[in-house]
């Protein structure tokens, strides 16, 4: 069964990479979400995808030119601005919290291609031992310096690499680094690349798979699973597919 990733959460109906934004991937019966990390200027790991607040909050500047406290005061609405409602940007250690309640997989990018962010690897990974989720955290990252630095510090925890432009046998390189899947932009996946990445025990999730054409084309492919701002429609999807059950 190919499953459901909710990319950054359900990031079509609530602001991207916040705890609504999860809830809401749960309740549609998301078998997991996607979400950004990068550090404050303290040090805390937060949840947020660019490296500048700018398009996603009412403030300005870089991340990491914010204390966890300050970033904090900062309305995360997004494009949703709902009146008089605060959205905050939450902390990894939040999104743990949250994730103890319940049984989903949780894919973890690590953001760290403008800026070195030092330790993130080591404090997510932190994160990870501490809350026991080996078995249900996915570390990727477009950075596969830092992929491969995961794997140096956790073995035992699931590495991904993250492309947008298409890789000379991806599977033969995804073994090089040690990692266990791709996260290859969907538009660059050809059925022979699911097939033979599958086949060499390298999985195959694509990303941001928003259309329905494209949904339908991937789960006949036999992708282990798609990321997706749109979670409720591809469940609809894939049970009519007739995957539910498989």
């Amino acid at each position: 069964m190919t499953l459901i990733f909710a990319h950054r959460g359900f990031s079509s109906i609530e602001p991207e990479n916040t705890m609504s934004a999860f809830q809401e991937a749960e309740k549609c019966g998301a078998d997991g979400i996607e979400l950004d990390v990068q550090l404050t200027k303290d040090g805390e790991v937060v949840v947020i995808h660019d490296e500048k607040v700018d398009r996603t909050t009412n403030g300005k500047g870089y991340v990491k030119d914010y204390t966890l406290s300050e970033l904090q005061q900062l309305n995360a609405h997004y494009i949703f601005k709902k009146q008089n409602e605060k959205v905050r940007i939450p902390t990894l250690k939040e999104v743990f919290d949250w994730l103890a309640g319940n049984h989903l997989i949780c894919n973890v990018e690590i953001k760290s291609h403008e800026f070195q962010q030092f330790h993130l690897e080591e404090k997510v990974i932190a994160f990870i031992r501490r809350y026991g989720f080996e078995k249900r955290v996915i570390l990727s990252s477009f950075n596969h310096y830092s992929i491969v630095h995961c794997y140096r510090l956790a073995p035992d925890v699931e590495t991904a690499l993250l492309y947008s432009y298409g890789i000379y046998l991806p599977w033969v390189y995804a073994k090089g680094l040690h990692a266990r899947a791709i996260h290859p932009h969907y538009q660059t996946l050809t059925e022979e690349i699911v097939q033979m990445s599958r086949q060499n025990g390298i999985k195959v999730r694509p990303y941001t798979v928003n259309r329905e054409k494209d949904m339908k084309r991937l789960f006949a492919m036999g992708c282990d699973a798609i990321i997706t701002d749109e979670p409720k429609k591809a469940l609809r999807l894939r049970q009519s597919d007739g995957q539910s059950s498989s």
